[in-house]
């Protein structure tokens, strides 16, 4: 059985990943503190590996079925969603310093969910709305408060 792509791309990131968890794992501990500098790092690498085994095994089982499945099956390249999803990381970027990362966050995330795919009904609309919100609060609450990550302010909003 023949391997992808996508799995050499996860057997390279597997190994990387495991490499540098070991490493982690090497870290010195610090007495003052409960969390090591190491800690974080390993929760990071550990979902890594797992997403690239999960790689891996996906393109494995792909290989398999594709012995039986017609070429005429692959899917739409959509390059004009590539380059507006650039567009959205692009004015992202751009309005982070002005709006500051709270409400360029929402925006952020309302958009791109916009573009990856329109909702059609109002519920669905709802949902998206408190997914960027939620997104938004999360991060803020995790990097600002728990972690003490100054995240950027706006020019314009002032938070």
């Amino acid at each position: 059985m023949s391997i992808g792509r996508d799995g050499i791309a996860g057997l390279i990131l597997l190994a990387v990943s495991l490499v540098l968890l070991v490493q982690s794992f090497q870290l010195p501990s610090l007495p003052i503190v409960p969390v090591g500098p190491g800690f974080y790092p390993s929760i990071v690498l550990s979902f890594m590996a797992a997403a690239s085994a999960l790689l891996v095994l996906q393109d494995l089982l792909k290989r398999r079925g594709l012995a039986a499945a017609s070429a005429s099956e692959a899917p739409r390249r959509n390059y004009r969603l590539v380059v507006i999803t650039f567009g959205i990381v692009g004015a992202y970027v751009a309005l982070l310093p002005l709006l500051g990362f709270r409400v360029a966050t929402v925006l952020f995330v309302g958009a791109l969910q916009t573009a990856l795919g329109r909702p059609r009904k109002v519920r669905q609309w709802l949902a998206l709305a408190a997914i960027a919100l939620g997104t938004a609060a999360a991060s803020y609450l995790i990097f600002e408060r728990y972690l003490l990550v100054l995240l950027p302010r706006g020019a314009w909003t002032g938070f």
